[in-house]
C-alpha cells in the first residue's frame, strides 16, 4: 500500500525531524517506506518487542498501553493522525517500553531502522529535533505521573481531562472541545481508576455545568471546569 505525496508532505511538517530534511533526501525517504492497515484493536506493536522500525500513523488513532501485576490497561498516550512513535527503541537498540494498539481501523507508516539511522542520524538539524522531541517525551511522562499522584479519583479524572485537552483541544465560544472520542473505559485506564468511578465522576462534572457531552462522543470542557479548584 502507498500514499500520494501530498499526504506524506503534510505527515512530514508535523515531524520536526523530518521537516528540516532537503527535498531529495524526503523524496528517497517517501520511496522506501511501508505502509500497513490495522483493524480496530490490532497489535501494532508489543511491549518487549525489538521493532525494526519508525511508526507515524497515516490514518485513524492508536492507544499506547502497559498492563499492571493484576492485569488491569493502563492507557499512557493515544496518537491521532499524522503522530509518530518508536523512536525511543529506534535509537537504542532495546525493546519497546509499551504496546501500541489500533484504536479504530489504521494505516501505518514503517521506516526501517537503517534508513532512520541513515537520513535522520547523520543530519545535524534533524539530531538536534529529535533530542528535542525526546524532551517532550519525557515531559509527557512525568505529567502522566502526575496524574497518577493524585490521591482523590475526582483529581485523578480532572487532571486526565486537561492533559487530553491540551493534546486534542480546539478552544471554542462554549470552552474547550476535546476532539478526540473517548469512552469512560479510555479515561478510567487513563487515571488509574475504575470504569464506575470515571463515569460517576463524568457524571457529576456534567450536572455541575464542568462538562457536556458533544454528539454523545466527544467531551467540552466549560469554563466552569477550569475555574474549579483541585489537587491536580
Amino acid at each position: 500500500m502507498k500514499f500520494n505525496t501530498d499526504v506524506f508532505s503534510k505527515i512530514c511538517s508535523g515531524i520536526p525531524f523530518l521537516a528540516c530534511l532537503p527535498a531529495d533526501e524526503l523524496s528517497e525517504i517517501e520511496s522506501i517506506v511501508t505502509v500497513r492497515s490495522f483493524s480496530k484493536n490490532q497489535t501494532i506493536l508489543l511491549e518487549n518487542e525489538q521493532p525494526d522500525y519508525f511508526f507515524f500513523v497515516i490514518e485513524g488513532r492508536v492507544k499506547v498501553i502497559r498492563h499492571n501485576k493484576e492485569g488491569k490497561e493502563l492507557l499512557l498516550s493515544i496518537h491521532k493522525k499524522y503522530d509518530y512513535f518508536g523512536e525511543m527503541a529506534i535509537l537504542d537498540g532495546k525493546t519497546s517500553p509499551a504496546t501500541v494498539v489500533a484504536m479504530d481501523s489504521c494505516a501505518i507508516g514503517f521506516i526501517k531502522r537503517e534508513n532512520f539511522t541513515r537520513y535522520i542520524l547523520t543530519n545535524e538539524k534533524s539530531m538536534h529535533e529529535l533530542i528535542s522531541l525526546l524532551c517532550s517525551r519525557l515531559r509527557d511522562a512525568w505529567t502522566v505521573l502526575n496524574v497518577l499522584g493524585c490521591t482523590e479519583a475526582g483529581d485523578k479524572v480532572r487532571a486526565a481531562l486537561k492533559i487530553f485537552s491540551q493534546k486534542f483541544g480546539t478552544r471554542t465560544k462554549s470552552g474547550v472541545l476535546i476532539s478526540t472520542k473517548l469512552t469512560h473505559q479510555d479515561l478510567a485506564n487513563f487515571a488509574a481508576v475504575s470504569r464506575e468511578t470515571a463515569s460517576r465522576i463524568l457524571s457529576a462534572m456534567a450536572k455541575a455545568g464542568e462538562i457536556e457531552m458533544i454528539d454523545r462522543k466527544y467531551i467540552l470542557l466549560t469554563p466552569s471546569f477550569f475555574s474549579k479548584k483541585s489537587l491536580s
